[in-house]
């Protein structure tokens, strides 16, 4: 069985996979790759990209939006099922009540209400994104 793994460890150094976990006849293996990302970008074009990725990332809500925190651990879903129309997008308008999203969390799908009447300015988190208890999840001008 150790050469097997010895086996599949070496023909993963060479791929982009950086972590992998197998279980298998009772044996639990798990592998972190160190894998070094280098790009030659001449310096000019990496000054304006890592500009532009502050402003993509800095994003304050107004005084006066809502702001919609993640009420548990789990992973966040836009839509009820995969392939379907998301619950809300930015610049619809929700009523108190209205679900907004999904959170998995332990194989449970639990819906995420707009506990505010108003309009969705902005959605912080990617579909299936995993997301943390009190993670901001959407910003919402209050009607």
């Amino acid at each position: 069985m150790l050469d097997k793994v010895k086996e599949l460890l070496k023909s993963l150094e060479n791929t982009s996979i950086e972590e992998i976990e197998i279980e298998t006849e009772g044996i639990k293996l798990r592998a972190k790759f160190a894998r070094e990302k280098v790009k030659e970008i001449p310096v000019q074009e990496t000054v304006v990209r890592e500009v532009e990725a502050e402003k993509e990332e800095v994003v304050e809500p107004a005084k006066d939006y809502y702001v919609v925190e993640s009420p548990m651990v789990g992973t966040f879903y836009r839509a009820p099922a995969p392939g379907a129309e998301p619950f809300v997008k930015e610049g619809d308008y929700v009523e108190k009540g209205q679900t907004l999203c999904i959170i998995e969390a332990l194989k449970v799908m639990n819906e995420i209400e707009s506990e505010v009447s108003g309009i969705v300015r902005k959605i912080l988190v990617e579909n299936g994104q995993p997301v943390e208890y009190g993670q901001p999840l959407f910003y919402i001008e209050k009607a």
